[in-house]
């Protein structure tokens, strides 16, 4: 069984649109060009969540092939990178920087993984801000009211096409995660206010109630 979980965010287009002063600046390399506005923006937002630890509650929301509400959920994570720790309903995920718990609280069952080596991985954003050079190829689309809109296109086969990021420009704020599938359907992780946290990595290691199964597949 895989760490993965399902999509952690998704929310609706913007439309209300202002002039952008930013501009893409394009660098053309030997393997191709390189989108340094984009690049820069993002290492900014890296910068910030992987600063030191914080909380914040992100929203949920996937959508169909016809671009109907299909799922909703609210989430409240906590990060101290590489750790984290998601607590979504019933459903919890702990990561302790080489672990990986997902507990179902309705079902008292937890199973364990070792951590994704994947650092692109959306259920952690931050890791994915940090090493998506690898992964990912970054193009600056435009800035409406002082966010950047910014895509990250896979370098080799997914399930999705793009990654679409919503960064405030002036702080460097991550606000949004869209995920274009190939069959239209698209999910969108929405975050609110960042929280800074105080909280050592030890809290992010899980143990598990009396009576909980556990399921260790590391």
């Amino acid at each position: 069984m895989s760490a993965r979980t399902p999509g952690l965010f998704f929310l609706v287009f913007s439309f209300y649109f202002s002039v952008s002063p930013l501009s893409a600046q394009i660098t053309h390399t030997a393997t191709g060009a390189v989108d340094e506005t984009a690049n820069k923006i993002i290492k900014k937002a890296s910068d910030k969540m992987n600063s030191g630890a914080f909380s914040v509650p992100v929203t949920v929301v996937n959508y169909d092939a016809n671009k109907k509400e299909i799922f909703r959920q609210k989430a409240d994570i906590t990060y101290k990178s590489p750790c984290y720790k998601v607590i979504a309903g019933d459903i919890e995920l702990w990561c302790d920087g080489a672990s990986v718990w997902q507990v179902n609280r309705n079902t008292r069952e937890v199973v364990v993984n070792n951590m994704t080596k994947d650092d692109d991985d959306i259920t952690n954003p931050a890791a994915l801000l940090a090493n998506y050079k690898k992964n990912y190829r970054a193009k600056f689309i435009r800035e409406e009211n002082g966010t950047a809109i910014i895509d990250l296109q896979p370098k080799k086969g997914r399930t999705f096409h793009k990654l679409r990021l919503f960064i405030e420009t002036a702080t460097g704020r991550l606000k949004k995660i869209e995920q274009h599938n190939y069959d239209s359907s698209r999910g969108e992780y929405t975050f609110g206010k960042y929280t800074p946290a105080k909280v050592a990595v030890e809290a992010f290691k899980y143990t598990a109630p009396k009576g909980y199964e556990i399921v260790d597949m590391r």
